[in-house]
């Protein structure tokens, strides 16, 4: 027969050494760099993906997404840290993160179907599938043909080939209504799963038939944290070029229909390459005010003249305190 008497003793062992566990536990935790307790509050603003990246309390991180090309529009990413300036509206601020980054992109293709792309139609969905040649896992995309009205003709797919059948049936006619195109990509970029949101569009043309107009489009625009990017015909219309260049994209201009294949392919690459610089702001107010950004690119000695494309600022709203 056992006796009934060892198991208090039993008992107290356990209590014992599980207290001493859940002391160890949270000792553990308070000792591990880069995990906040939960009283810890902070916010990083990125300019170009979303508010969510948790650092120690009181820091406030702004993070911009930088591209930068050389004389034929390709991406160069072998560049160190010390060749860039960033200033807040005319101060420079400190670097304090640097990084080259090639991930998964949430892009929306715009294609222009006006009656001016009659004969450019076939051309122009050929040179497009090679956008979807560099797919990477995590890739999505969406598809807005845009003429007299938009239309969504495929909502957000991992699969290129869903996109390709789409391009295969339009057909041109009609007018331009570009930046309602403009407005209903950027809606649809809001159920986007990657940060990295990109529109990119091909069209021959400027806006002449929206109803939204482009002081609407561009406040949309700035609020969605998205990169647009165009692939103009002919030329580089003017439209086309203020919202790129606002957004940190660029246009890229195939003057005739045997250059275009080149163009979609230069684009495409600089879509994905990018790096992420982030700093912590001098002026730390919250006053919802908007900040310009500015990016200075130091030329390496003797290498060819290089192009910096950046988002050129934020809104000052949101910091935690």
């Amino acid at each position: 027969m056992i006796s009934p008497r060892p198991l208090p003793l039993l008992l107290t062992i356990t209590v014992c050494l599980f207290a001493a566990y859940l002391r160890a536990d949270q000792s553990g935790q308070e000792s591990r760099p880069g995990i906040p307790k939960a009283s810890d509050k902070s916010q990083t603003i990125a300019i170009g993906r979303p508010t969510s990246t948790l650092l120690r309390a009181d820091v406030k991180v702004v993070l911009v997404p930088v591209t930068v090309t050389d004389e034929l529009s390709r991406p160069v990413i072998d560049l160190s840290k010390e060749r860039f300036r960033i200033l807040e509206d005319g101060v420079e601020q400190t670097i304090t993160s640097f990084a080259w980054e090639d991930g998964p992109v949430s892009l929306g293709l715009l294609f222009d179907t006006s009656g001016s792309m009659k004969n450019r139609i076939d051309t122009s969905v050929t040179a497009l599938n090679r956008v979807f040649q560099t797919t990477i896992p995590g890739d999505e995309f969406f598809l807005v043909q845009f003429s007299d009205d938009v239309r969504l003709l495929s909502e957000f797919t991992s699969e290129p080939a869903v996109i390709q059948r789409r391009l295969g049936y339009v057909q041109a006619s009609g007018w331009t209504a570009l930046l309602d195109a403009v407005a209903l990509g950027t809606q649809t970029l809001k159920s986007a799963k990657n940060p990295r949101k990109v529109l990119l569009i091909l069209s021959d043309g400027n806006d002449n038939n929206s109803r939204f107009n482009e002081s609407e489009v561009r406040s949309r625009v700035m609020e969605a944290d998205v990169r647009i990017y165009a692939i103009a015909l002919s030329y580089r219309p003017r439209l086309l070029h203020r919202l790129a260049e606002e957004t940190g994209g660029e246009v890229l201009v195939a003057h005739n229909m045997g250059e275009l294949p080149e163009v979609v392919e230069r684009l495409s690459a600089e879509i994905r390459s990018q790096y992420m610089i982030g700093y912590s702001p001098q002026n730390g107010t919250r006053d919802g005010k908007y900040r310009r950004v500015k990016v200075e690119l130091l030329q390496p000695a003797g290498a060819s003249s290089l192009r910096a494309f950046w988002r050129h600022g934020y809104y000052a709203e949101g910091w935690v305190q």
